[in-house]
């Protein structure tokens, strides 16, 4: 008797189960009457949404990638050598005038600029821009000028740093201190404010302006050796602080010898 009870007992639970199951079923199935096509319709739109972002994905990251291709062969272009003579057996490009490159990279670099978008397409006119300078070089600065503004960050650095280096090799030295300071405040990863002091501090020289370059000089070098990272380690001594001190040392040895040692001799 007992062993039927609780048998009975189970069945009765089973039963309970079933029929609250089946009684939500019921009044779920009572308030979708009528719309099984609106719902059909809501999950078909949901699958298809999904699928076309999937797609759009998959479409982009290929574009992306053929977009930094197209931007790496032109930019294996700019940086191939300029020979007279050419090397027999020689496989990548070479050319026999910096202008002959320059036109050949610019053509290269208004396919991406025509084909892609950004940031592609700022960089490729960018490098147009670098590349003009050789051609015609004021057309180069003009467009060099109106990229400084540029959207995209990077590009605006580096157009007004080449900017720069170009007012400073014509001796328009007023102009690249003022860029070269505008880049230093800025300090974009692509153009930090070390690279631009380092080169502000030898528009100084040029100007005479021996203290000015000097102190720029040794407050990049001091910044750089006192730095530490978050173990509180010193961090490595960058290019443009190492440069930096080998300039001070040339333009002021007095002030060279006030610097603090390097980390690699403290470590020592």
């Amino acid at each position: 008797m007992a062993k039927y009870k609780k048998k009975r007992a189970r069945e009765l639970q089973h039963d309970r189960f079933r029929d609250t199951t089946m009684g939500f079923f019921d009044r779920l199935g009572d308030a979708l009457e009528g719309r099984g096509r609106t719902i059909l319709y809501a999950l078909g739109g949901l699958i298809l949404a999904a699928i076309i972002v999937t797609v759009f994905v998959k479409w982009s990251n290929r574009k992306s990638d053929e977009a930094r291709q197209a931007l790496g062969r032109a930019i294996t272009i700019t940086n191939s050598p300029v020979l007279t003579n050419p090397i027999a057996g020689s496989t990548g490009p070479t050319f026999s005038s910096e202008k002959e490159r320059a036109q050949r990279a610019i053509e290269e670099f208004e396919k991406v600029a025509a084909k892609y978008g950004d940031p592609y397409k700022s960089e490729s006119r960018y490098f147009i821009a670098a590349n003009r300078l050789v051609v015609d070089r004021q057309k180069g600065m003009s467009e060099l000028a109106e990229l400084s503004n540029s959207s995209v960050a990077e590009v605006a650095a580096l157009s007004k740093f080449a900017l720069a280096q170009a007012n400073e090799s014509d001796g328009k030295l007023d102009d690249a201190a003022r860029l070269y300071s505008e880049l230093a405040r800025l300090n974009n990863p692509a153009v930090t404010a070390e690279t631009a002091n380092l080169r502000l501090a030898k528009v100084y020289e040029k100007q005479g302006k021996k203290k000015e370059a000097a102190d720029l000089l040794f407050n990049i070098v001091d910044a750089s050796r006192k730095t530490k990272g978050p173990d509180n380690l010193p961090l490595p001594t960058s290019g443009a602080a190492r440069e930096a001190a080998d300039e001070l040392k040339k333009l002021d040895p007095v002030r060279y010898a006030q610097l603090p040692a390097e980390p690699s001799a403290l470590a020592g």
